[in-house]
């Protein structure tokens, strides 16, 4: 019994990880335990525990820069999200062929994650800017009546969004899938051709299906970074044209910070927390199901 505790618990192993426990528990679960007490609250400046019930979630429903965000962030991560796995499993089958310079490719594609956000924002901030960008250059060379100017219309800003989440999200699920790629057994693949089976039909009904953990670690950390989107808006639009890009994350920073509202910005940091629970739970589900596979 004994010896069977020691190779359950190795005692300087628990004792390494008890300050990650102490910062996990004292950061995340209790700064999120206050966030969703203090929703229930009429928090204004400064928080307080006068509780009003569900006050602050009806207030935040009826509001309409919130019903914005939510629809923004539904059409930004249904985008970003779909056009980064497409991209990045097509680039991971290119990078699969054992192409020559594949470590100089690598780093290019993954180069954009490895920049901060900020960066990213600012760049195509001015690549798409009249003034500065793709459409001045086009004009100094000559065609004058040449007009792209995407950040400055309501109904085009969105998608310039897109485009850099793509630019910038599409590197790392190259790597992942790249890596579930890597460990397909090449016997499979001799097997397919063999059989006469076309490359592309391998990859959709054979490989792809075999890569399901591979997808999943990919698909959570798309869904959790388009969750927590902020930095990329604030660079690239500032939420603007008027609040046409507003996301749920400036939503929550300008309530508390600029509106001083604390009880309502709980309230919406309370509901984007909610998806991000769901896809973890999504992704412990998958995890249980390939531990339970593996044992039986």
């Amino acid at each position: 019994m004994q010896k069977s505790w020691r190779r359950r618990f190795h005692l300087p192993a628990v004792i390494g990880t008890i300050p990650m426990i102490l910062v996990a528990v004292g950061v995340f679960v209790i700064g999120i335990g206050f966030s969703v007490l203090w929703s229930f609250t009429s928090s204004k400046l400064f928080p307080t525990y006068d509780f009003v019930g569900l006050a602050q979630y009806r207030r935040l429903w009826a509001d309409s820069r919130w019903l914005v965000s939510v629809n923004n962030i539904w059409f930004f991560g249904l985008m970003s999200i779909t056009c980064n796995m497409v991209f990045g499993y097509l680039l991971a089958v290119f990078m699969d062929q054992r192409i020559r310079q594949e470590d100089l490719f690598r780093s290019i594609f993954l180069y954009p994650f490895a920049m901060s956000l900020i960066v990213t924002g600012l760049v195509w901030q001015w690549v798409l800017d009249p003034n500065l960008g793709l459409q001045a250059a086009l004009r100094n060379l000559g065609w004058s009546s040449f007009s792209f100017a995407p950040l400055v219309d309501a109904e085009t800003a969105i998608y310039a969004l897109v485009v850099a989440g793509i630019w910038q999200g599409s590197g790392v699920t190259m790597a992942i899938l790249l890596a579930g790629l890597r460990g397909v057994d090449e016997d499979i693949w001799k097997a397919a051709r063999v059989d006469g089976i076309p490359t592309w039909r391998t990859h959709i009904s054979i490989v792809a299906p075999m890569m399901k953990g591979a997808f999943a670690t990919a698909f959570v950390l798309q869904c959790v970074s388009v969750v927590r989107v902020y930095d990329l808006v604030i660079a690239m639009t500032g939420g603007g044209p008027g609040i046409a890009t507003s996301m749920p994350a400036v939503y929550v920073i300008q309530l508390i910070t600029v509106r001083q509202n604390v009880g309502q910005g709980m309230a919406a940091a309370t509901m984007m927390l909610l998806p991000v629970l769901v896809v973890l739970a999504f992704g412990g589900i998958i995890l249980w199901r390939r531990n339970r596979e593996a044992i039986t």
